[in-house]
């Protein structure tokens, strides 16, 4: 895979798994921050107040690089380890998989446990699309408005995402490229003149 592609969900799905009258309701959620996972595990939770354990797992970053898995009171690598383990299995990333377990009176032991887990969480992703994303360099350009064609030429040649736009005597646009792409598009753009360039991420 490209150095700027990387594998994620499309959107949010469910999935659940049944075993000796216990539940294990799963929730697979596209994510690019740990606010954001904070969010929808505090949502969730919100949600199932009455639940005995809400563990989950998430993996961001395309280097997938920064990942966590949580059992939330089940016994040690029983949960978060085993939905982790679906999200690795299937290399993808900026996901969050939360289950959300039901205690049915029988336990399951420890084998019993990683099986639901790790069930739970591939029903959830099985029923959703991966997908595959590029890397994105965001950065925003100021310019005189003198300069106004000139830098329309570059943006219709080079075909360019305007996400924002500000026309004023000082004019200003927010521009996403393929961060393969950012050091030409960056270069075509500085031989312009007069143009300030400020990159403002890479997500």
């Amino acid at each position: 895979m490209a150095d700027d592609l990387y594998k994620t969900i499309d959107k949010e799905s469910e999935g659940i798994y049944k075993e000796k009258g216990s539940k294990f309701i799963s929730y697979a959620f596209p994510v690019t921050s740990e606010e954001e996972v904070k969010e929808k595990i505090a949502d969730l939770k919100k949600k199932y107040y009455d639940a005995r354990h809400h563990c989950y797992a998430y993996m961001l970053g395309h280097e997938r690089n920064n990942f966590r898995a949580v059992d939330d009171g089940e016994p040690s690598s029983t949960a978060g380890k085993p939905i982790l383990g679906q999200i690795l299995s299937k290399e993808i990333t900026n996901v969050v998989i939360v289950v959300v377990r039901y205690f049915g009176g029988t336990k399951l032991g420890v084998g019993g446990l990683i099986n639901a887990y790790k069930s739970a969480a591939l029903d959830a992703i099985e029923n959703n699309e991966i997908i595959e994303k590029t890397l994105d360099a965001y950065f925003r350009i100021e310019y005189d408005y003198l300069r106004m064609n000139a830098v329309m030429k570059v943006i219709k040649d080079e075909s360019l995402d305007v996400q924002k736009q500000e026309f004023g005597n000082l004019c200003s646009m927010e521009i996403r490229v393929r961060e393969s792409e950012y050091a030409r598009i960056l270069s075509k753009i500085e031989k312009l003149g007069e143009v300030s360039i400020d990159l403002l991420r890479i997500a």
